[in-house]
């Protein structure tokens, strides 16, 4: 009889310990919501920027670089435009390209004063303490990124938020990972051995157009929201948009897809995230400015929370940095069109819809246009396997919304930036309105190989 007992006893706690483990992460992560409400929730993305090591003239000015190290006693206050709202928030930190580890004195949110980009004062009432697994402080390993505790902190849609670190100690080392191409201003001050994380200003702070070290910011939502991450490279990072603008292709998809209302069987869109996972000078075969896109998918885009759906739109420097001979196209052409299926075959093994978007023209561009066309008929090749090949679940045609009807090997002379390859504002708003909103459908829609 006891050894029965005993028996019904350890089953019992069994079928306890296993319930515990299958709910007991999600406990911490989603408050207090009941069973039911929990199980719908999840994290998404609301905001990301592609890691990079920074460069030489892309490092903080004096004195906050060293002979040896960056950013000692050192408090960094940034914005960042969210995507989705929502009423928990969690921080991603990067140190992917650091080859020493980076300790985290103090961190807080906030939000910025006038709810503007780009300031380096706050609301008051709005400073709100960071942790990470209860503490203040934190080290982030070499190569690796940091994920704070969740915080009860509200954001509303399309808002910015205030992010504000100190570091004591700086990073022992000058390779820091960073976003220099943020077209956001950031501050830097010396601290004076103090935290002034949760400080309403910084009078005298040394302001940067560079983020570093922040690379996500996450928000608990709804079964509904869902994001979209776009692969791209200066023509997505917003090379030609307004510093503290906010005027990307990306970021004004973002509001269309918040003004989209729902119709029928398409839900409303202002549920979607919008991820700009791109950078100046990027490549979607070899190093350049930040890994190749095929080294970086999985971390920018397959590991990221959320996301339901992925813009490709890169090529152009692929194109434009290969030999402007015959033979260099052809090759490029041919691998580049092989990564955009190795890309559509990845995603899709992760559920996620692939949108691919045509190259836009460069003629005129002092580097890239060569005079016999080569690279031309490569973009053109690119652009027609694009349109027709039907491995993408669906184009978006970006090369008719900008090129000149009249001379299709050119963008029309009032959207670009000069330079007759990157946009201005009101070229990157003709992107964003080429781009069909119908697209984002609920996750019933997803692939399945």
């Amino acid at each position: 009889m006891v050894t029965t007992l005993v028996l019904v006893l350890a089953l019992a706690v069994s079928a306890s310990a296993v319930v515990a483990l299958a709910e007991g992460p999600w406990g911490a992560d989603r408050g207090s919501a009941g069973p039911a409400d929990s199980a719908a929730r999840h994290w998404v993305n609301t905001w990301t920027a592609m890691p990079q090591l920074t460069e030489p003239g892309n490092m903080p000015p004096p004195p906050f670089t060293e002979e040896r190290a960056v950013l000692v006693d050192t408090t960094l206050r940034q914005t960042v435009r969210v995507s989705t709202g929502g009423g928990r928030v969690r921080l991603r930190f990067s140190n992917a390209f650091g080859d020493t580890a980076l300790p985290l004195t103090a961190v807080s949110v906030a939000l910025p004063l006038g709810g503007r980009a780009g300031v380096s004062a706050v609301e008051p009432g709005s400073p709100r303490r960071v942790t990470f697994a209860g503490r203040a402080s934190a080290t982030v390993p070499v190569g690796a990124q940091l994920v704070s505790d969740p915080l009860d902190f509200g954001l509303e849609p399309g808002s910015d938020l205030t992010v504000t670190t100190y570091l004591a100690e700086g990073q022992p080392s000058t390779a820091l990972t960073s976003h220099p191409g943020s077209r956001t201003t950031s501050y830097l001050q010396k601290a004076g051995h103090a935290d002034r994380t949760r400080d309403l200003d910084l009078p005298g702070a040394t302001a940067v157009n560079h983020w570093y070290l922040l690379s996500d910011v996450e928000v608990l939502s709804g079964p509904g929201t869902a994001a979209v991450a776009v692969l791209g490279d200066s023509l997505t990072d917003g090379r030609g948009s307004t510093t503290n603008g906010n005027d990307r292709w990306t970021d004004r998809l973002l509001d269309r897809l918040r003004a989209y209302p729902a119709t029928g069987a398409h839900p409303a869109t202002d549920e979607v995230a919008v991820l700009n996972q791109a950078a100046g000078g990027n490549r979607v075969l070899n190093d350049g400015l930040g890994p190749n896109v095929l080294a970086r998918l999985d971390r920018d885009v397959l590991s990221r929370s959320g996301v339901s759906w992925l813009v490709v739109f890169e090529g152009v420097n692929d194109l434009g940095t290969a030999a402007a001979t015959p033979a260099a196209q052809r090759s490029v052409t041919t691998e580049l069109i092989a990564a955009y299926e190795q890309i559509v075959v990845r995603a899709h093994a992760q559920g996620i819809r692939v949108y691919g978007a045509t190259l836009t023209p460069f003629g005129g561009n002092a580097m890239y246009d060569d005079p016999a066309g080569h690279r031309e008929a490569s973009r053109q090749e690119v652009n027609s396997w694009i349109r027709t090949s039907g491995r993408f679940d669906a184009v978006v045609d970006f090369d008719r919304a900008v090129g000149d009807p009249a001379d299709p090997r050119r963008l029309r002379a009032t959207l670009h930036d000069g330079d007759w390859l990157h946009l201005n504002p009101e070229g990157y708003r003709t992107l964003a309105a080429a781009v069909p909103l119908r697209l984002f459908r609920t996750r019933a829609d997803r692939p399945t190989g």
